[in-house]
């Protein structure tokens, strides 16, 4: 059975990752049959702990997962590491004596306990008193009322968390409200300064990144270019050389090296470490998000019944931020660069044959299973390869950005 399983990030005050809230469908098919919140719970614990492997979705980060009221009483949390997981007490849960009793224990135990899409009642006063983190949804809750809770919890040894934070002003505004951890898809957004332009460093590394992804690009350059530049050479040793890439014997070579990846892979290669010295003062998910859905792009070719070209895609999926890297709009970046119309017009307008691509990897990655679920069936994608395409492509990113 395929397995959905998407992660929304969740940062620091320093835009470091600290985990992700982990979101699941067990097929799109029954996406509208009213799962109960015990199974799903139950399917991604089992799923996520014991056959995708934590350390593949999490990293070192943690993992927010629901608990319906009946795992709670029943403890099921203990199936699993406390330093991998964080307990998100579902808002529907009471304050019932069974249920606090539980969370006590776990809480002694060392497991971290989220209250979720909280809302302050002198009833919820039990679990206050037991929980770590606070949840409040930053878009569902006005600021005032936030304020007020804030200060009916001061007396409580809390850390707080904005859930949904979609820009950069919340994010700002929910700093200075004394918010520890920020859960939301803000650091994907530009910060658009009016008046500034691109420096001509960020512009060469565009245009190399904008040539190596043409469809003419001479091979026989690569290896030269490389050669020339230590950095580079250690960067592609080590990536040739990670987990992703399984050989008995280690690759010692550029040449070599050059020769296993191929030309679409130095074309990915180049294209990344390009990015990540763009993106050298961003939060370092932003670079990987934008990984992520190039390859994932670039592995649903594989399944599309309307277009095959590999390429293209992944190169609109590593194009796909390159206007929060650079904090300018994607119509200023785009006219410097020689894409072609087809990334140009999915990037900047949301249309033409490629836009539905981005627009599923986007829906995979926030968990919106309903619209991926409706992208998918409009442009005939085969569904069942989605969930394993995109466990590829964090395997990858895991392998790229880390060298």
């Amino acid at each position: 059975m395929d397995i959905y399983v998407a992660r929304q990030p969740i940062f620091d005050q320093k835009k470091k990752i600290f985990g992700y809230e982990l979101l699941f469908r067990d097929s799109m098919e029954n996406l509208f049959s009213g799962i109960d919140g015990n199974a799903a719970t139950s399917k991604v614990l089992s799923n996520s702990f014991f056959n995708i492997g934590m350390d593949k979705l999490i990293g070192k980060g943690v993992a927010f997962i629901n608990f319906t009221e009946e795992l709670l009483v029943n403890q099921v949390p203990k199936l699993f590491s406390s330093k991998q997981l964080v307990i998100e007490v579902l808002e529907d849960v009471k304050a019932e004596k069974a249920v606090v009793e539980s969370c006590i224990e776990l809480s002694k135990l060392g497991y971290t306990i989220a209250l979720d899409d909280f809302s302050y009642s002198e009833a919820l006063i039990p679990l206050i008193e037991v929980a770590d983190i606070i949840k409040f949804d930053f878009r569902a809750t006005p600021p005032d009322e936030i304020s007020k809770s804030m200060d009916k919890l001061s007396k409580y040894d809390l850390m707080l968390l904005a859930e949904k934070v979609e820009t950069h002003e919340e994010f700002n505004q929910a700093l200075e409200m004394g918010f520890k951890y920020f859960q939301g898809y803000f650091f994907s957004k530009p910060e658009v300064i009016e008046g500034r332009d691109i420096s001509p460093a960020k512009i060469n590394l565009l245009q190399i990144m904008a040539e190596v992804n043409q469809p003419d690009f001479e091979f026989s350059k690569v290896e030269e270019i490389i050669s020339k530049d230590v950095s580079l050479s250690y960067k592609l040793m080590r990536y040739i050389n990670s987990a992703y890439y399984r050989r008995v014997n280690e690759i010692s070579s550029i040449k070599q090296a050059i020769l296993m990846l191929g030309e679409r892979g130095i074309r990915s290669f180049l294209s990344l470490i390009a990015m990540a010295k763009l993106s050298d003062n961003k939060p370092d998910e932003l670079i990987r998000t934008s990984v992520i859905r190039a390859k994932f792009c670039e592995l649903m070719a594989r399944y599309l019944e309307s277009y095959k070209n590999a390429s293209e895609l992944f190169t609109l999926g590593i194009f796909s931020s390159i206007d929060a890297i650079l904090d300018d709009t994607m119509e200023n970046v785009m006219a410097k660069l020689p894409l072609s119309e087809n990334i140009k017009d999915a990037l900047i307008k949301n249309t033409g044959e490629l836009s539905y691509c981005l627009e599923m990897a986007k829906s995979y990655e926030r968990g919106d299973w309903e619209q991926l679920n409706e992208l998918a069936k409009d442009h005939k994608v085969n569904q069942e390869k989605l969930p394993q395409s995109f466990l590829e492509a964090i395997t990858w990113a895991d392998a790229i950005t880390e060298t």
